[in-house]
């Protein structure tokens, strides 16, 4: 498709470039607004698509703000400027600067590679500047500045292909991951009322409860909590943070409820505080990058070795040279970060969210996998089958009491409660004091002075001692068994029992199968439910071992005793109750339908509602392993080629320069092509 404008901004490309992704039925859009064209992939009839199209206007195409800021557009832009300058100036001096002029120039410019390289050494570090400075220095001490000025321009094309690449792969990985916007409870007049976040204003006040993110930057204006910073600061223990403190989008409430005066709405802060953690972080970077780094450090004194060897033997300055122009390590430094940086944002592509190359490492090498079944194997969106009440109230008013308290909580049960009362039109009042929520247990409360209890069997009859009045016992004892169940008390007399169906995601059974296939070895379920939902759901899909009524830390402990055995544990889950598991797990993957808390933790999230995206991942982490593999070898083979070449006499230094630079930025490149090729 070709516009009716010559040439667009990077503005113009961006709102478009939203409004096509946006459309329905379109699969895959790019725009290039250099030539005012675009490209659509879509699977839907033709005639809608460009319907559309007529219908698109810049003015009214609503772009957030974040991804105009950090499109990448600018940045490309930038760089392909920066490199025509370069040449440009390079080989205009030939042309039009006589020749003692460009040797002054190139003398001063050489005082700055040979400065790097000393500084190397005076903190007793052999780099990569070294052999830079080396060669430079010898081009100039013998008179050679056009050979000196060549490897200064190759040096220089090489540091902004490595610079951009790099910093477009950042790029691409943190807007991928920072472009997520959710539903918040702002506090208006008195009433929380549920909105998008996008509809927040600075100065707004918003609630936020255990458990959930804090959606933005602000001050606490009410409340005491435990705030978890480790997506921002590393910190393992959470913060205590009360009235007037300051707290980031991005952190989450462990513990306590506050209500934020919001600071920041814009999305560039959180954006660029995940750039900062991406570039930074070691901790993120896969044990096969820290080798390469070291390795290609290590390699540095024995290029400086062979140079030596190479004069010795053959007493010609030009072939000596030709080994300090071909290093291993500028490869080996770029393109092992590229082919990670690369393998996390095609993920992001499928609706996976990773956090750091060592977890697709872990998951290549994992062997054991543990799944939480309510939201995980069974679907996110359970829903209520019967209402049974033990008093003299209906079943809907039980139904409505439950959903007036289940709604303030991120929790698969807890949605389908509120879902159904909704479903019936069954409204109500915020006429309860301060909800309690006990991890893994249920809510307490009390309404009109009655004490109110919503939780698990365990919970409500045995911690909080509930009894079932005579009358009713028999009625207890014939409820259905294959239903999940949660018991509401109200003065410590049962009230109600609310049955869920929680049926088995459609391709949970074939997934199982197919982590099995792709080298999984134990596949567990684990559930806080009871014995008979578990063993139904367990020999559905097919899983090797299951548990049931397990508390949280019985979770984490399992997967620290496997740990232990040196097996490398992955664990699915999806609330709150995971989050112990999902921190304890070599990687922790959460189901971003649930517990904001539990996405905040884990190593990676999945954000599309499909299992299959956990064998993708897989599939994508054998064959970022693999490639990294052939790198090394096309690394050392081309290399190796280069200096055996030199040595002989057939290329020039500034030749194997070049091509050691073009091979470098080749397998860069080839490093950033989709791994599962869609």
């Amino acid at each position: 498709m070709h516009l009716m404008q010559d040439r667009m901004t990077c503005g113009e490309a961006d709102a478009l470039l939203y409004y096509l992704h946006n459309l329905p039925g379109v699969t895959l859009a790019k725009v290039y607004e250099k030539t005012g064209d675009a490209v659509i992939c879509y699977n839907c009839e033709r005639d809608d698509v460009i319907r559309s199209l007529k219908r698109f206007c810049y003015a009214k195409v609503e772009v957030p703000e974040a991804l105009c800021e950090h499109s990448g557009r600018e940045l490309n832009a930038k760089y392909q400027g920066k490199l025509i300058q370069q040449t440009a100036i390079h080989f205009g001096k030939k042309l039009f600067v006589p020749y003692s002029v460009r040797a002054v120039l190139t003398a001063l410019k050489s005082v700055k590679y040979i400065y790097r390289g000393f500084h190397c050494l005076l903190q007793r570090k052999m780099e990569v500047a070294v052999l830079d400075a080396i060669a430079i220095g010898v081009s100039v001490f013998r008179g050679e500045m056009d050979t000196a000025s060549s490897v200064m321009y190759l040096l220089g094309i090489g540091e902004t292909l490595e610079e951009w690449t790099h910093k477009k792969s950042v790029d691409d990985l943190a807007r991928s991951m920072s472009l997520n916007v959710s539903k918040v409870w702002l506090l208006q007049d008195g009433q929380e009322i549920l909105v998008s976040a996008s509809d927040i204003e600075i100065g707004d006040s918003v609630v936020v409860r255990m458990g959930n993110v804090i959606p933005f930057d602000g001050i606490i204006r009410s409340g005491e909590t435990m705030i978890n910073q480790a997506s921002m600061t590393g910190e393992s223990m959470p913060v205590r943070k009360e009235r007037d403190g300051y707290v980031y989008a991005g952190t989450v409430v462990e513990e306590g409820e506050i209500i934020l005066q919001v600071k920041e709405t814009s999305g560039s802060t959180r954006f660029e505080k995940i750039v900062t953690m991406i570039e930074d972080s070691e901790k993120l970077k896969s044990a096969v990058e820290s080798r390469a780094e070291h390795l290609a450090d290590r390699l540095v004194p024995y290029t400086l070795i062979g140079t030596g060897l190479v004069y010795a033997i053959t007493r010609n300055v030009t072939k000596a040279l030709a080994v300090l122009m071909v290093d291993f390590s500028c490869a080996l430094k770029l393109a092992m970060p590229i082919s990670v940086l690369s393998a996390i944002r095609e993920a992001s592509l499928h609706n996976i969210t990773v956090k750091g190359g060592k977890y697709l490492e872990a998951v290549a090498e994992a062997k054991t996998i543990v799944f939480d079944k309510t939201g995980t194997l069974t679907k996110a969106r359970p829903t209520v089958r019967e209402v049974y009440s033990f008093c003299d109230k209906s079943e809907d008013e039980m139904l409505r009491i439950a959903a007036c308290l289940e709604e303030h909580f991120p929790h698969s049960m807890a949605k389908a409660v509120v879902t159904a009362a909704l479903e019936k039109g069954l409204e109500h009042e915020e006429t309860h004091s301060k909800v309690e929520y006990m991890v893994a247990h249920g809510i307490a409360t009390t309404i009109e002075d009655q004490k109110v209890i919503i939780g698990s069997y365990h919970f409500v009859f045995e911690d909080e001692g509930c009894t079932i009045d005579p009358s009713y016992q028999e009625k207890f004892d014939t409820l259905p068994t294959e239903y999940s169940r949660l018991y509401l008390a109200v003065n410590y007399k049962l009230a109600a029992v609310i049955c869920i169906e929680d049926p088995l995601r459609e391709e949970a059974v074939d997934v199982i199968k197919n982590l099995k296939t792709a080298g999984f070895e134990k596949i567990v379920m684990m559930t806080g439910d009871n014995k008979h939902a578990a063993a139904s759901i367990a020999a559905q899909v097919g899983v090797d071992e299951y548990y049931y009524e397990v508390l949280p830390e019985d979770k984490a402990e399992f997967i620290r005793k496997e740990t232990e055995k040196g097996n490398k544990v992955i664990m699915i889950g999806d609330g709150i109750n995971d989050s112990p598991a999902l921190s304890a797990a070599d990687v922790g993957i959460a189901i971003s339908d649930g517990a904001e808390i539990a996405r905040e933790i884990a190593d990676i999230t999945i954000a599309a509602d499909d299992l299959n995206e956990i064998v993708k991942l897989k599939l994508l982490s054998d064959l970022l392993m693999k490639r990294i593999q052939q790198n090394y070898r096309m690394i050392v083979g081309i290399n190796a080629s280069l200096i055996v070449l030199g040595v002989a006499g057939v290329l020039m230094p500034t030749t194997s320069a070049m091509f050691h630079n073009a091979s470098t930025l080749a397998i860069s490149l080839k490093g950033m092509s989709n791994l599962l090729g869609e």
